[in-house]
């Protein structure tokens, strides 16, 4: 199946810290790279896979669940266990869900969480006919470039395929059910305004988390896709200095 522009994964092998970044749900490795690109030029060892059934056509991804997207960043995380010290793992969106399902799964393997806009619920009135829905309708608008930016294009569909959805509310289950395995350091950075996933996520995310070092920064010029998006680099550089805080504190608990 040939690709959208720009969803090859990224990959670049640095020092013994490795750090996974994750793109969302129906988007791709595009709207992460910068991000990606930006902590490889620290030093870092890094990777962006591209989420099996994304980049590619939007009826893939209806032939594909959470578990396939999770069995990418899983295996992505072997990888960089396997030349790592340690390792970080980050996400947008969905990317974000998966970032905290690693940190469930992995425990003492992830030595700390970024998150840009994650979800773990929805509050769209149509969420409660996904069950039924997704049997007779393969797809709903797809609501993209959600980016305060002119002229930015995330990459993602235009589709938003039903079947992979209600898998994603699935997913969003699994990770509350086992939030309170997340104690690992977290930094997360919510839009402002945000078209896609309302604010009571993250909220929720930090109510119950049990990290002692849990941050928010909330971004006022972006919407969805912020690492797209005029706040940017505040994410680059925010993630870089958690990672190296997160670092020094481990350094001097030694």
């Amino acid at each position: 199946m040939p690709l959208l522009p720009d969803a090859e994964p990224y990959a670049h092998d640095g020092n013994k810290i490795g750090i996974i970044v994750s793109h969302g749900f129906t988007g791709q490795p595009k709207s992460v790279k910068p991000w990606a690109k930006h902590l490889a030029a620290a030093g870092f060892t890094v990777r962006a896979p591209r989420l099996p059934g994304h980049g590619t056509r939007w009826q893939e991804m209806n032939n594909t669940v959470w578990q396939d997207w999770y069995a990418e960043i899983e295996r992505t995380y072997r990888e960089l266990a396997d030349k790592c010290d340690q390792i970080f793992v980050m996400g947008l969106s969905m990317g974000g869900s998966l970032a905290l399902r690693l940190a469930e799964e992995k425990g003492k393997g992830i030595a700390g969480i970024v998150l840009v806009n994650p979800a773990v619920h929805s509050e769209r009135p149509d969420r409660h006919l996904l069950p039924v829905l997704r049997l007779v309708v393969p797809a709903f608008p797809g609501i993209v470039n959600d980016i305060k930016k002119p002229d930015q294009d995330e990459g993602g569909y235009t589709k938003m395929p039903l079947k992979a959805a209600y898998s994603l509310t699935q997913l969003w289950s699994a990770i509350k059910t086992d939030i309170t395995k997340v104690n690992q350091p977290i930094l997360v950075f919510r839009s402002a305004d945000d078209h896609v996933v309302e604010p009571s996520n993250t909220a929720w995310i930090l109510a119950n988390v049990a990290s002692k070092d849990a941050e928010e920064v909330v971004l006022h010029e972006s919407y969805h896709v912020a690492t797209l998006d005029n706040d940017a680099e505040t994410i680059f550089d925010g993630s870089l200095e958690f990672v190296n805080r997160v670092l020094a504190s481990k350094q001097t608990a030694k």
